[in-house]
């Protein structure tokens, strides 16, 4: 698993055993694209229509967003669909997702809890997701002349 990213936060519990988590690139940027691939177990049949996921996020102490969307829903929210056998059975599952984040999303350290259960009640799966999207992509122009009156010698003397 992509432990520095991805946490499995589910125990002996939950219907869905998390083998490994794959993400392309090993760490996202906003705008582009992340392919997200999971080997994993399932305990038991599941109609993956019905799973509801709740997800929250945090950017620090403040809750961004904390809602309940059907799996199908919010993987349409991501850019990406449900693939394969939508009432998987037992044994290994595994999937692919062409997942996309926006470039609107905040420019910060942000804290993803994603929990979902099935239609009858039982932990499907739990995850911590820590991102930081601290820092925006922008190209690179080149070095800082040093006469340049944002080098901080120039703007220190400038003041």
């Amino acid at each position: 698993m992509d432990i520095r990213l991805v946490e499995d936060a589910s125990d002996d519990t939950y219907v869905l055993k998390i083998l490994d988590i794959t993400l392309t690139p090993s760490y996202p940027c906003l705008g582009r694209p992340l392919r997200w691939t999971m080997s994993s177990r399932l305990k038991e049949t599941v109609d993956l229509t019905q799973v509801t996921c709740t997800v929250t996020m945090k950017i620090g102490p403040v809750k961004m967003l904390d809602r309940t969307y059907p799996l199908p829903d919010l993987l349409t929210h991501m850019g990406t669909s449900l693939s394969g056998n939508p009432h998987p059975p037992a044994g290994p599952w595994r999937q692919t997702w062409d997942l996309y984040i926006p470039r609107t999303v905040p420019v910060a350290r942000h804290r993803i809890h994603l929990r979902a259960r099935t239609t009858d009640g039982k932990n499907f799966l739990a995850l911590n997701i820590p991102l930081d999207f601290s820092h925006r992509y922008r190209p690179t122009l080149g070095p800082i002349p040093y006469n340049h009156p944002h080098n901080s010698t120039e703007l220190s003397r400038a003041l």
